[in-house]
């Protein structure tokens, strides 16, 4: 009888035991070999970008060249989280989307914020972070266009406090834009 009423409370503690919450979803992703000549194609255009003196027209006036950047992977993980969400969310927002495909900000119970994408993937130590998106352009030439164009991305490309990048492009058809262009800088 003591045997049966110990192994009954064993049990107990052991279902007990097995009812924790589910854990958070994550997602960290490494650049594959078909995307590294995308990746460098676009980290040699905003190089370029960054050679040059600039006017972003963003009320600075001309500004002088900056040093190149080189890729992150904690940058890409928060430009591919923000991508992936774009497209799969069908939303165009520097906020997440806060469904599961914002999985920053799914595990917030909110919409994410850049930085929380950001620092989700690892990057912390930074004194400087920021983001560029864009949508629909179908070229890394149509795409850097866009943004050397606008004032605020431009400014992004060409501050010299940046010293990496991450830069993640996710397509779906079945979204407005189709293609979606993210690039998180930090320094």
């Amino acid at each position: 009888m003591l045997k049966t009423m110990l192994l009954m409370i064993s049990m107990v503690f052991l279902f007990v035991g097995c009812g924790e919450q589910s854990p958070s979803k994550t997602y960290n992703k490494s650049i594959d070999n078909s995307e590294k000549p995308l990746q460098t194609e676009i980290l040699k255009a905003i190089n370029q970008a960054r050679s040059q003196a600039r006017d972003c027209h963003d009320g600075l006036g001309l500004v002088e060249p900056s040093k190149p950047l080189s890729l992150n992977g904690k940058l890409y993980n928060s430009a591919y989280e923000h991508s992936n969400d774009l497209a799969q969310s069908n939303t165009f927002s520097h906020n997440g989307s806060g469904t599961e495909y914002d999985i920053t900000g799914y595990n917030k119970g909110r919409e994410s914020l850049f930085y929380e994408r950001i620092e989700s993937k690892g990057y912390v130590n930074y004194t400087i972070v920021g983001e560029n998106i864009a949508g629909g352009q179908s070229s890394v030439d149509e795409v850097m266009k866009a943004w050397l164009n606008s004032p605020d991305h431009c400014a992004n490309i060409m501050n010299p406090r940046y010293k990496e990048v991450g830069i993640a492009i996710v397509t779906n058809p079945n979204s407005t834009y189709g293609i979606y262009w993210t690039q998180n800088f930090g320094g």
